[in-house]
């Protein structure tokens, strides 16, 4: 196994290790808070990774001045079949601690701190025994963190393994509700074979010393402020805002397919499309699709809609259509007749030079944290369509707290159709929405500028951590 020294992170200055489970939506944010460490504090920052269930291109993009190591295979085969892959994942990194604690031992400078995610809670005993602060990375909102408090006090005192059920309703700062149903599954039921393996990761994080979270003060500050008193009470670490993390273009968004559909944007008015996107990892039913066709089409608007294989485990016959051909699986005559209007891409598009081009004025979403803070830092509003996972939730403080979306109360063409129209032209809900998209776009910009929240918040991490080298140097 390499170590950190071979790793290209050998040097004198004070070393920061940041630990990233499987997904480009935790790498991204976090290789960029790695960048900031480096740029704006002087730190030297190593990228940890798995070689399991990671993609060997996830690392493309991670900043030239972050270091890059990762951590070799461990044995998962005797896990049973049908295993949920949070367990999975759960268990790559427990059994990946010997190799990281061997790869911490091997920094050739001052480590200064331990940053694994919120998925990697097993790692933060190596920073209690190596002596430095150990901070856990949320890529997700505070709302993450509020429902991982709930669930610990729920089993405050009740012995380890045992668990019992969340509440059906969850109140969060600011006056939004969470019901049982939109929270991420594996929370519904103390019955769900993940729930477990959560609450002993929320209990491994009060070992942490403190969290920072991709998010800004100005789009959650009712949950900040809570978070404040709570540190102040010692019933919580401090929890530092220090978002929006958005990735910036790469070399791939000059790709053709990038091209065509910038150079498509170039030629619609200013505010006038609707982009259609849900991420990487999501697909809709062949029913989901026809009606969001029909919706779109019935909106009358123009669109810019990536289009991916739909979810055909269903139990219903599909036959062919086309193969593997997205666009094959819309409606019949629904590219032709939208041909004026609107432009469906297979499987991707540059996302962010996308949202962040004048001509477009409204998102549809899966409501991932990456791509909303990405919609939020272009200014654009959303059509809150969650998925799966802890989209749901996002997508009811996105409505209900950020007050940059909107939500339809039925996946069919008429509501769809009104949603959009109501977000591109409304001039009730639809134009508060837009009008709080624009100013959080300004409170996102200015979180980073040199006296804003987010750069306030990580400059006191960062004085934080070159304390502690310079007591342990006295």
């Amino acid at each position: 196994m390499e170590s950190l020294a071979s790793a290209g992170a050998a040097s004198s200055e004070r070393h920061v290790v940041l630990l990233a489970s499987p997904g480009a939506g935790h790498l991204i944010p976090l290789a960029e808070l790695a960048r900031r460490l480096v740029d704006h504090h002087g730190f030297a920052a190593t990228l940890v990774t798995f070689t399991d269930l990671s993609s060997p291109e996830a690392l493309s993009g991670v900043p030239a001045c972050v270091a890059t190591a990762t951590l070799p295979s461990v044995k998962l085969d005797d896990l049973p079949a049908g295993t949920p892959m949070e367990t999975v994942l759960f268990q790559l990194v427990h059994r990946s601690v010997p190799s990281l604690r061997a790869l911490l031992r091997s920094v050739g400078a001052p480590l200064v701190a331990l940053v694994p995610d919120f998925f990697c809670s097993a790692a933060l005993p190596l920073a209690a025994e190596l002596g430095v602060p150990g901070y856990v990375f949320v890529p997700s909102n505070l709302a993450t963190i509020a429902l991982m408090r709930v669930t610990l006090d729920l089993h405050e005192g009740v012995p380890q393994g045992e668990y019992r059920d969340l509440p059906e309703t969850i109140e969060l700062p600011g006056g939004v509700s969470l019901r049982r149903t939109d929270l991420p599954r594996s929370f519904q039921s103390s019955r769900e074979p993940v729930y477990g393996h959560l609450v002993e990761e929320g209990r491994r994080y009060l070992r942490a010393d403190g969290f920072l979270v991709n998010t800004f003060y100005e789009m959650e500050p009712a949950i900040v402020e809570e978070f404040k008193q709570a540190a102040e009470r010692g019933a919580l670490a401090p929890v530092f805002p220090v978002g929006p993390f958005v990735r910036p273009s790469t070399s791939s968004d000059d790709a053709t397919g990038s091209t065509a559909c910038i150079e498509w944007l170039d030629g619609q008015p200013t505010g006038s499309v609707v982009f259609v996107s849900f991420g990487s990892g999501g697909s809709l039913t062949v029913e989901q699709t026809a009606e969001l066709a029909a919706g779109l089409e019935a909106s009358g608007h123009r669109f810019l809609w990536v289009v991916r294989m739909p979810n055909l485990d269903d139990g219903n016959d599909h036959g062919d259509r086309g193969g593997k051909n997205p666009l094959a699986w819309l409606p019949e005559g629904f590219l032709e007749r939208t041909k004026d209007k609107g432009l469906a891409v297979a499987a991707w598009a540059p996302q962010v030079r996308v949202l962040s081009h004048p001509a477009t004025a409204v998102f549809v979403s899966h409501c991932g944290w990456n791509s909303a803070l990405e919609s939020v830092s272009a200014g654009v509003p959303m059509v809150a369509w969650p998925l799966y996972a802890e989209q749901r939730m996002n997508a009811v403080v996105l409505e209900g707290s950020v007050g940059v979306a909107l939500r339809p109360r039925a996946r069919e063409r008429g509501e769809i159709a009104a949603v959009v129209k109501e977000l591109m032209e409304g001039a009730d809900k639809g134009r508060a929405v837009r009008r709080q998209a624009g100013d959080l776009q300004q409170a996102a910009a200015r979180a980073w500028s040199p006296e804003g929240s987010s750069r306030r918040a990580l400059e006191q991490v960062a004085a934080a951590w070159k304390k502690v080298t310079l007591a342990e140097v006295e």
